[in-house]
């Protein structure tokens, strides 16, 4: 079989783009997946789609809206309209509210296994149409670049098949085997902390208030969901986050609280915990003739921000949008000219968003006392000086670049 675009990789990033190729691509695409995708919330799925919960920035929601998908989503979506941050133990705070930037929210959150449920819905209308060709479950085991495109070697059923392709995109997680066989390195950068993410119970309501709470174990997240619910996302030292993921349900409560304090009220059930490793990882190359690294695969961020989702689909439909032109002006998808318009375009938004994220964790994870009262003043000044305040906010909105356009 032959494809114009291969997809390698459902998860949130490969998936959106699959649905956004099937759209506007003249041929049939095919999305190659090794795990089931999920049919219902308690189904065994992709990892993308397990029972974490994602933070969308408004630039998301827009371009989600263009992709025709956000009407669905937004049953599904809790508005940030607010974000607190501060500095346990000390007076520095900021607060960034929605209405400041004239938005009805900064963002929003959402369960990555509704997020799956609509892509994956999607995703089976442009199977039927005949404009997605779903090769799942299957894994790839073996990629040959030739001059015109890539072959791919698919274990599928027992069997094994050969699928050409003018465009492969590897957007496999961010521990891919595949661009590890190619030769693409990985520049990585370690912070010695992992994420401990639980759904957490409140006796108060959150009223849309997102929280960024910085505590002396380190960075902690709590987002809103529906109801009094929020989703925890706590950036632990590996030394502790084993013994605090371990810890009793009443234990782990009343250290939570002690640490995040009671703007919530009382924390009164936690949800099963989860730790996932937190480093920065880059990929040295992110496209070669006939191929792109995308998402995760790409560049994996600390989630202190919450800009990994983000940048990663606007990097997607920015590759789209690359390939819309070159279909428009008859170009070869494969070649290096028509690829380096994608890094071009998408230079400056990366190397923003990955220098933020890193920055907001090395001066927000530092102990020391003159960092720490720098840290505070620096709060203090970002909540009384509103142009600063507003640029701070655009950023975690995913303003500020221009957006790709996709027809």
């Amino acid at each position: 079989m032959h494809f114009p675009v291969v997809i390698i990789g459902g998860g949130m990033v490969g998936a959106t783009l699959a649905h956004t190729l099937a759209r506007m691509f003249p041929q049939k695409v095919a999305l190659i997946e090794a795990a089931p995708f999920p049919t219902t919330p308690q189904s065994d799925v992709q990892p993308s789609f397990d029972a974490r919960s994602t933070a969308l920035a408004w630039g998301t929601r827009l371009l989600f809206e263009q992709l025709g998908l956000w009407d669905e989503l937004t049953t599904y979506a809790t508005p940030i309209e607010h974000i607190h941050v501060s500095n346990q133990g000390h007076f520095g705070f900021t607060r960034l509210h929605a209405q400041d930037e004239g938005v009805s929210a900064l963002g929003y959150v959402i369960s990555n296994q509704h997020l799956g449920q609509t892509l994956f819905k999607h995703l089976m209308a442009a199977e039927e149409k005949q404009k997605l060709e779903l090769i799942m479950p299957a894994k790839v085991v073996a990629l040959s670049p030739n001059n015109k495109g890539t072959s791919l070697q698919v274990e599928r059923n027992e069997t094994t098949e050969i699928i050409t392709a003018d465009l492969v995109i590897i957007a496999d997680g961010g521990r891919s085997g595949l661009t590890e066989q190619l030769g693409i390195d990985i520049t990585e950068k370690q912070y010695n902390q992992s994420a401990l993410i639980a759904n957490v119970a409140l006796s108060k309501s959150h009223n849309n208030i997102a929280y960024e709470r910085f505590t002396e174990s380190g960075p902690m997240a709590l987002l809103p969901l529906s109801g009094r619910h929020c989703a925890l996302v706590w950036s632990l030292p590996e030394t502790m986050v084993d013994d605090i993921a371990l810890m009793p349900e009443a234990d782990f409560t009343s250290y939570l609280q002690q640490n995040f304090g009671y703007r919530l009220g009382r924390f009164t059930k936690v949800g099963l915990r989860h730790i996932y490793p937190l480093t920065l990882r880059c990929s040295t190359e992110q496209v070669r003739p006939g191929l792109v690294v995308l998402g995760n695969a790409a560049h994996q961020l600390h989630p202190v921000a919450g800009q990994g989702f983000n940048l990663a689909l606007r990097d997607a439909l920015r590759l789209a949008e690359v390939i819309q032109e070159a279909l428009v002006l008859e170009q070869p998808l494969y070649t290096l000219k028509t690829l380096h318009h994608y890094v071009k375009r998408q230079e400056a938004d990366q190397q923003v968003t990955i220098q933020w994220s890193d920055r907001l964790v090395r001066w927000f994870s530092s102990t020391t006392p003159t960092l720490s009262i720098l840290r505070n003043l620096g709060l203090v000044g970002l909540d009384l000086c509103f142009p600063g305040k507003s640029l701070f906010t655009q950023h975690a909105m995913g303003m500020g670049l221009p957006a790709a356009k996709i027809n």
